[in-house]
């Protein structure tokens, strides 16, 4: 029986049982270690006597053959008298589920590449007649190296009571695993922990209604698989009803996979990084030697069949760490360690530019300071400044001069004449020497007795030129006014005449749209009409649906529904022509360099109204590469509402 075994006992006289992970259901999961090959294994083992025995037996030896680098190989399998086991290759690394609840929804691109992997290592076992069973997050391990591996290929199924033949179950679960890896909710039809996907009228809610920003192309797979085909056409190039078409789907989203295993490596990003091995993790039992268990049924499968090893205490860091063991090989666990005794202190190496952040970080060779250093002086005091000049002295004036300045004295005006005070013999104004000649300097200026207010002299100057010129233009437009004449009526007509008239705005080639409905659920507005109002031929047209409310009321359905122009590249647009027919029409149009979303935070570069074509031109020319036509109002029909454009031109 299980319950006999103990860590430390062999198992057929080869695998040591190591430790024991964890029990439930009446099986136990342990780390065991190949004594003839040396090396960690991961044992499952059951009673002999328990109904899954035959089914665990015959999965494990239908599987073993099948070889492919991504699964957790079956490497051996037997049945005593007393017990029935299954041991598989040893994995560590970190369960999706796991990092979903450490590190929440994972980036679309990372997301599909990790499910990419799944779907093509079992398209690989569908072909060769083999299914897992339970394709669940639990069961998809992201190793040390960035690599997917999926665990309990078919032995988890029947660890679980269920019958072989799940291909279909694998299909949903494994898109459901990529709906769980855009959204961290789960709408497979197998049993995961993780909180189950929300559902609208029977339907699991898409992606995009449950996270923003996933790609379209992602979101309906999930919705198609998921939900299933009716009701929805066929959107995917690829055969989404096999394993091999979901594959070729995801690896055509992704692209070239160069760098992404290293990115979705656990030890690459912050999430936990508690080694996962075996078949579904869940959290270990607290209790070691619990009461029989019920076996579990096809229809009630047990949620807790293995539980997640406590991660190991992370050793001392050293100066030489030894690199990461890999999956297929793990070194032996280390013997206990002796009783630590005290290292000596060693001093720290000299490194220039160690942060010392405190008094508590202490460096050999930057010591603490033992006195604290002296305080600065203190700032001298300003003199304290009266609000009030002081009253002056009896008999002295209220203002006087500055030190080194005599009294103002009236100065000459003109420039060329004495700058300074002073008369010669006869009481006129004296001249400096060389004053007003061409041959001498100028005079030296005594700044102690000027009295000159600087600049009041050029402003006097320029004032009296200014107002010359003023008389000089007005004169100027009087003769011109009075000569007017029909000649140069005849000469100003020919001139404008023989201007160039403004560039004409033409047609952009090679536009192409798309519908624009993005209150729609789903947000399609007929988009296989969309080129019918791009060909040119007014006999052919696009329309919205027929609404019995028209757009834009308070209680509408819908502000407006459309169409997205992409004129393939940025463009600088001066008018936009729409032809309408049915019936007065409402329109705004909106330019940007990126395709919209929505309208709501837009500004439309124009709006019009009417019935036939109606034409928006732009006053300035708007650079752009995507032009939406939002209808606003649609015409009435005889059973509602119904908008429809012949023809869009946009010019520029």
């Amino acid at each position: 029986m299980p319950d006999s075994l103990h860590a430390g006992d062999l198992l057929a006289r080869r695998y040591r049982l190591d430790e024991l992970l964890t029990e439930s259901a009446g099986g136990r999961f342990w780390r065991a270690q190949d004594q003839v090959l040396d090396r960690p294994v991961a044992v499952h083992v059951i009673a002999s006597s328990d109904r899954r025995a035959d089914s665990l037996l015959e999965a494990a030896r239908r599987t073993a053959p099948h070889h492919d680098r991504r699964l957790l190989r079956v490497l051996d399998a037997d049945r005593t008298d007393e017990v029935c086991y299954v041991v598989n290759e040893w994995g560590s690394g970190t369960s999706l589920d796991i990092m979903l609840a450490g590190t929440g929804p994972l980036p679309p691109r990372k997301a599909a590449w990790i499910v990419s992997e799944v779907a093509d290592s079992l398209a690989r076992a569908h072909d060769a007649g083999l299914d897992h069973g339970r394709m669940v997050p639990e069961n998809v391990l992201i190793d040390r190296q960035g690599h997917v591996r999926v665990i309990g290929f078919s032995v988890d199924a029947a660890l679980h009571g269920l019958a072989p033949g799940r291909q279909s179950a694998d299909l949903v679960d494994t898109v459901a695993v990529l709906y769980a890896a855009l959204t961290g909710k789960w709408a497979g039809v197998s049993y995961s922990q993780l909180p189950p996907a929300p559902m609208v009228h029977g339907q699991v809610l898409r992606p995009r209604r449950v996270r923003a920003g996933i790609p379209r192309p992602l979101d309906a797979i999930c919705d198609q698989v998921v939900n299933g085909a009716a009701g929805h056409a066929q959107r995917s190039e690829h055969d989404l009803s096999t394993m091999a078409g979901v594959a070729a789907a995801l690896a055509e989203f992704v692209g070239d996979p160069t760098g992404l295993a290293e990115e979705a490596s656990p030890w690459s990003s912050p999430a936990p990084t508690q080694p996962v091995r075996g078949i579904s993790p869940l959290p270990p039992s607290p209790v070691p030697t619990p009461p029989p268990w019920p076996e579990p049924t096809p229809e009630q499968p047990d949620a807790t069949a293995v539980a997640i090893p406590p991660a190991p205490p992370s050793p001392d860091p050293s100066p030489d760490p030894s690199p990461d063991p890999t999956p297929e090989a793990e070194s032996e666990p280390a013997p206990a360690p002796e009783p630590a005794t005290e290292p000596e202190p060693v001093e720290l190496p000299t490194q220039a530019g160690i942060p010392v952040f405190d008094d508590n970080d202490e460096v050999g060779w930057i010591p603490t300071r033992t006195e604290s250093p002296a305080p600065p002086p203190p700032f001298e005091e300003k003199p304290v400044k009266p609000l009030f000049a002081p009253d002056p002295a009896d008999g002295e004036p209220v203002r006087r001069p500055r030190p080194g300045t005599a009294a103002a004295q009236p100065a000459p005006y003109w420039p060329w004449e004495s700058t300074g005070p002073g008369t010669d013999g006869g009481g006129h104004g004296a001249h400096h020497t060389g004053s007003n000649t061409g041959t001498g300097g100028w005079g030296v200026q005594d700044t102690a007795d000027s009295d000159v207010v600087p600049g009041r002299s050029w402003f006097r100057l320029a004032m009296g030129i200014a107002l010359g010129l003023l008389l000089l233009v007005a004169a100027v437009a009087a003769y011109h006014a009075g000569s007017d004449g029909p000649e140069d009526s005849e000469t100003s007509t020919s001139t404008e005449s023989s201007s160039p008239p403004a560039a004409t705005p033409t047609p952009f080639p090679g536009v192409t749209g798309t519908d624009f409905d993005p209150q729609g659920d789903p947000p399609e507005e007929y988009p296989e009409l969309v080129p019918l109002a791009l060909d040119g031929d007014p006999a052919t047209a696009w329309r919205t649906s027929t609404y019995n409310q028209n757009l834009g009321l308070a209680d509408s359905l819908k502000t407006g529904v459309g169409l997205v122009l992409d004129l393939g590249a940025t463009r600088a647009v001066r008018q936009v022509e729409i032809a309408t027919s049915g019936g007065p029409t409402s329109v705004s149009v909106y330019i940007g360099t990126s395709a919209p979303t929505g309208v709501a935070d837009l500004t439309p570069v124009g709006t019009a109204d009417g019935d036939g074509t109606l034409t928006v031109t732009l006053d300035e020319a708007v650079s752009g590469r995507f032009v939406t036509i939002w209808l606003t109002s649609l015409p009435p029909v005889e059973d509602g509402y119904r908008g429809t454009i012949t023809d869009v031109v946009v010019k520029g």
